[in-house]
Order: C-alpha cells, then structure tokens, then sequence
C-alpha cells in the first residue's frame, strides 16, 4: 500500500511509538488520525503536524468511544486505510505480592487495554476499510498490532502485561486468515526496550544497565525505528500473518 493519500489511524498516537508514526507517515503524505486520552498532548502534535492530522479523544477499550472516532475519521478524510495499535500499559505486579495475591481488577486492567483494546479498535476500523477500492493485489487495508518481547520472555511481576501481549500475538494469524478474504493484510510488530514513556521514568544509570543486555545495538530502540518498520509493512503486501521482534536480539531475564 502507498503511504501517500492514506489515512492511517493511531492509537497511543499522542506519544512514544504512536507520536512517531503519526509524524513520520504525515511526512510522507499520510493523513492521520490520534486515538488518544491524553487531549492537550494530542491537539498540541496535530496542530504542529498540520491539518493532514486530526485528535480524537478516544478510549479504547469503550465500544461507543472507539465508533464515535473511526466515524469521525471517515466524515473527515472520507476513508480508513490503516490502523496501528500503539495504546497500552505496562504495569508491573506479582501475582502473590506483600498485600496478598494480585487484585483481578488490575489484572483485568491491563487485558482491557492492552488485548481488548486493539481487538475493538482494529474491528471497527476494518469494518470501514472494507468499503475501500481495491488496488492491483486487492488490498484494501492494514492493521499492525503492537506487542512485546514480554509475549515470550515475560519477567516476574509481567504476568499481566505478558498474557496481554500473547493475546495480540496469538490472534495476529488467525484475523490475518480471515481477513484475507476481505484484501487486509494483519501483521504485529513485538518490540524490545524502546525510549517510550513507559521507561521515562527510569533513570539514567538504570536506561544505561538496561542497554548492556541487548546484545547490538547496545541502546534504547527509539520510536522512529518502530514508524520505519510499521511503514515497510504497509509498503511491502507480502508481509502478512506474522509476529516481527524488533529487539537488537535482545532476550529477557527472568528479572
């Protein structure tokens, strides 16, 4: 698929991994929409992008939010014809910690957001891509789903954050096969430790011991190297059905 003309939506699109594709794909003649809670920071990075992007306050794991915003991308720039799920939440707990076992209600926290989240998001906008033309392969849509390394080495206190992840991974190839019939390819991208706003928090020294386990590059990843892969699936038809790790080779310990 072509970036440019596209209408991509984003979610998480009002920083880290979203920010970064929503200014990167907008560089390359995108239109984009921010699916985001966060409206300051999302009005502020659509204004400064210009009128090619749009923010709609948008939660994710609400039915009625999420249709609202695809609708509100259609009446605007007449067509979806990528989605990226970038919004989630990495909340560490152990399952049995000081207080006892682990509240079911932040553990369902986490599977809302992170699994069901991308679920209603990426249902609703390829509801709308069906409508599309398709081009010479048929192709009418793409949709890349964000997971993580914790998908497969999950460390303690990532019980929650882990099962999510292999959630989205588990079901990439299975929507990948339906969708087939409808000309959307379904791919997901598993990425390493990234300089998000998940790790912004840490430290220095701690981003630094952090960057001593991946094997090479020996840094954080940084989110416009998520955008370049996300814009060669778009860009490459045959990618389709599978789960990319973008880690530096990196393999989690057990803490």
């Amino acid at each position: 698929m072509d970036l440019e003309g596209a209408t991509i939506i984003v979610t998480g699109g009002a920083s880290g991994l979203g920010e970064a594709c929503i200014r990167q794909f907008v560089n390359k003649g995108a239109t984009a929409a921010i699916f985001d809670l966060d409206e300051q920071r999302g009005k502020k990075i659509a204004a400064e992008v210009g009128d090619n992007a749009l923010f709609c306050n948008t939660d994710v794991v609400d039915p009625g939010s999420v249709k609202a915003s695809v609708n509100k991308v259609v009446d605007t720039f007449g067509a979806v014809h990528v989605v990226i799920n970038c919004a989630g939440v990495g909340t560490p707990m152990k399952v049995i910690g000081k207080k006892g076992p682990m509240p079911m209600d932040r553990f369902s926290q986490v599977i809302m957001i992170n699994l069901v989240g991308t679920m209603n998001v990426l249902s609703q906008a390829a509801d709308k891509m069906l409508r599309n033309a398709p081009n010479a392969d048929g192709e009418k849509g793409v949709v890349i789903n964000t997971a993580s390394v914790a998908a497969f080495e999950g460390q303690i206190g990532q019980a929650a954050y882990s099962a999510s992840k292999a959630g989205v991974v588990g079901m990439t190839l299975p929507i990948a096969r339906e969708f087939a019939d409808y000309g959307i390819r379904v791919m997901t991208i598993a990425p390493g430790l990234f300089e998000t706003p998940i790790l912004a928090g840490l430290s220095e020294n701690v981003k630094a011991a952090l960057a001593e386990t991946i094997p090479f590059p020996k840094r954080l990843g940084l989110p416009g190297e998520f955008a370049q892969l996300a814009r060669q699936i778009i860009e490459n038809p045959v990618l389709n059905g599978e789960t990319i790790r973008l880690d530096a080779a990196l393999r989690m310990a057990a803490r």
